[in-house]
């Protein structure tokens, strides 16, 4: 006899004690997550550092860190890191929001088949444009777009949104450097 799974529900989702853990529904789907490591969060906030001056001077909207969800498809995923447009009024629920034009997981232990699986394809489902995987211990960045093949880059990320005037060009070298050698 088959065993039935539960399937979750953003009501369910909501009703999870604030515990530290990040709780994440992707497709009924629950996955929780335990804190971030010091690498992993150094991944985010220098990856935040670079793309912010670029999203402002090209008026793309702003990079939001982990807080933020994209909240669509019956799902809710907290990504590393998002730049979506700045809305002209603030919406009052998750699911009102922009949808970004940008999302950014950076892998770990916890994270690396859900962030390579279930929200590739619910990021893509969303028709956000563009997805970053960031693996710190391959030192490379996995590119995902609509209708694309992936792209594997471990020197040179290039990201030209729409509305920009000019790319966002990322030495994937000296970031991994900076992020997790300090240099």
């Amino acid at each position: 006899m088959a065993q039935r799974i539960r399937k979750w529900t953003l009501r369910d989702l909501h009703a999870l004690p604030d515990d530290g853990n990040k709780y994440e529904l992707v497709r009924g789907e629950l996955f929780v997550t335990p804190a971030p490591t010091d690498a992993h969060e150094e991944l985010g906030a220098v990856l935040n550092a670079l793309l912010a001056p670029y999203v402002a001077r090209h008026r793309l909207g702003r990079v939001y860190r982990p807080r933020a969800v994209i909240q669509v498809l019956g799902s809710e995923a907290e990504p590393d890191l998002m730049v979506r447009p700045i809305p002209k009024r603030q919406p009052v629920q998750w699911r009102r929001a922009p949808r970004p034009h940008l999302a950014v997981e950076i892998l770990s232990d916890a994270t690396h088949r859900r962030d390579r699986e279930q929200k590739r394809s619910l990021y893509m489902d969303a028709a956000i444009p563009e997805y970053w995987i960031v693996d710190g211990d391959e030192r490379g960045i996995r590119v995902v777009r609509q209708n694309r093949d992936d792209e594997w880059c471990d020197s040179m990320l290039v990201w030209y949104p729409h509305g920009a005037t000019e790319p966002f060009v990322l030495d994937v070298q000296r970031f991994f450097r900076e992020a997790l050698e300090g240099e």
